[in-house]
């Protein structure tokens, strides 16, 4: 999930809203529902909204809400425990350009190399980089990170047969380490036993159509 957000990012690169200082973007409209002209509905977090949404991914943002305020994102994500110390790949960088310790943009993260963070952001620009009116990919050093917010990208990962497989052999192996609780269940454990229908062995696990086949001919002895 991670490459498909990082992609649908690129692909945005080169956007900017029209008329300049309109805030007239794809994304404003998406996000209220029409076309803006409004100096003041800065964009760079609708962007990142905008991003999430389209990949069917919204719980991640804001938990399915919507945000188009910086602070309010982070304060939400210090609450649900997504802050993390340094930025990864996918992550969403929170910047603070004036010093002032208060989150005045946010990019996704592409690449972060220890000292300097390139960032993928909507409403950036070379002339001012928290209201330049464009989507870019932006390099700068890591002096101006005030916190990284890390989604839960696991919890989208699409499905494959390898992760099913490791699941269900995770699931199996905890069931098969459980033990009877109740007195009925101890007590018809102990009379199979002694009745020779099973060793008693993995007592909760699942049972294969083999393994069935085999208790029952011992029954019947």
């Amino acid at each position: 999930m991670v490459n498909k957000i990082l992609d649908l990012a690129r692909s945005q690169i080169g956007t900017t809203e029209f008329p300049p200082n309109s805030n007239n973007v794809k994304y404003n409209t998406a996000y209220y529902g029409g076309k803006v002209n409004n100096p003041d509905l800065h964009w760079c977090a609708v962007f990142i909204w905008w991003l999430f949404r389209e990949l069917g991914i919204s719980k991640l943002y804001y938990g399915g809400g919507k945000t188009a305020y910086v602070p309010t994102l982070l304060g939400w994500a210090r609450q649900e425990g997504l802050v993390v110390d340094e930025p990864r790949a996918g992550d969403l960088v929170c910047f603070d350009f004036r010093g002032n310790g208060k989150a005045g943009h946010i990019g996704l993260c592409e690449h972060y190399d220890g000292q300097y963070v390139t960032t993928i952001d909507g409403n950036t620009g070379v002339g001012n980089e928290a209201n330049g009116g464009a989507v870019m990919a932006r390099r700068r050093h890591r002096k101006y990170i005030l916190a990284v917010i890390r989604p839960c990208y696991e919890e989208v990962e699409d499905m494959t047969d390898e992760k099913f497989d490791e699941m269900m052999q995770r699931w199996m192996e905890r069931q098969a380490a459980n033990k009877p609780t109740a007195v009925w269940q101890k007590e018809g454990l102990a009379r199979a036993k002694e009745a020779g229908v099973t060793d008693g062995s993995r007592p909760m696990a699942l049972c294969t159509r083999l393994e069935a086949a085999m208790m029952a001919a011992n029954a019947k002895k």
